[in-house]
């Protein structure tokens, strides 16, 4: 990612950021502190304004998006951290696994790991907090809490010992957002 920087004579200074593509967002920062904010499709094209803020709310906004009030955890894996022990992790059930084909209860996945499946995605349906006669396939995703010894448990027991130790584990490795299976 490249900033390019220009002085604006009597204005201030001009700040291009690139994008995704071509597409740059422009700050343009006035010697009276007031920030104007722009983007453009591309290099060439003619700016569109989105928002101008004021000095001292421009400070504010940065502050935030720097991180001074809140830094995210980075992991590798998809999984939220709660408070004390607590982990909330995903993962993709491998056609092997014990758990494909069973239900939660038949699996007896809490007495076994102590982990609990708080949602099962099955294609384009969710079932949060599926009861213990719920069906598991391979394929679907399976959303895991516990410990993390425990959380661990249930990927030794039901995703890594049907694969390679690794296979299923969902990865957000991209910033779309998006989780991906690691293959």
């Amino acid at each position: 990612m490249t900033v390019y920087e220009s002085d604006l004579p009597g204005v201030g200074k001009k700040h291009e950021i690139e994008l995704h593509g071509d597409e740059r967002l422009v700050v343009v920062t006035h010697n009276t502190g007031k920030r104007e904010v722009f983007r453009r499709a591309d290099a060439d094209s003619d700016a569109e304004k989105l928002f101008e803020l004021p000095d001292g709310l421009a400070r504010t906004v940065g502050t935030v998006l720097e991180g001074a009030y809140f830094q995210p955890i980075a992991t590798e894996n998809i999984d939220t951290v709660l408070g004390g022990d607590a982990l909330i992790e995903w993962y993709e059930v491998p056609d092997d696994s014990e758990l494909a084909g069973e239900t939660i209860e038949a699996a007896d996945v809490r007495q076994r790991t102590g982990a609990s499946i708080i949602a099962v995605e099955h294609g384009d349906e969710v079932t949060p907090n599926p009861d213990p006669g719920a069906g598991v396939h391979a394929g679907d995703t399976v959303v895991v809490i516990g410990s993390r010894e425990e959380v661990d448990s249930f990927h030794a027991t039901f995703i890594a010992s049907a694969g390679d130790g690794d296979e299923g584990h969902r990865d957000d490795g991209g910033d779309d957002g998006a989780g991906t299976v690691r293959d």
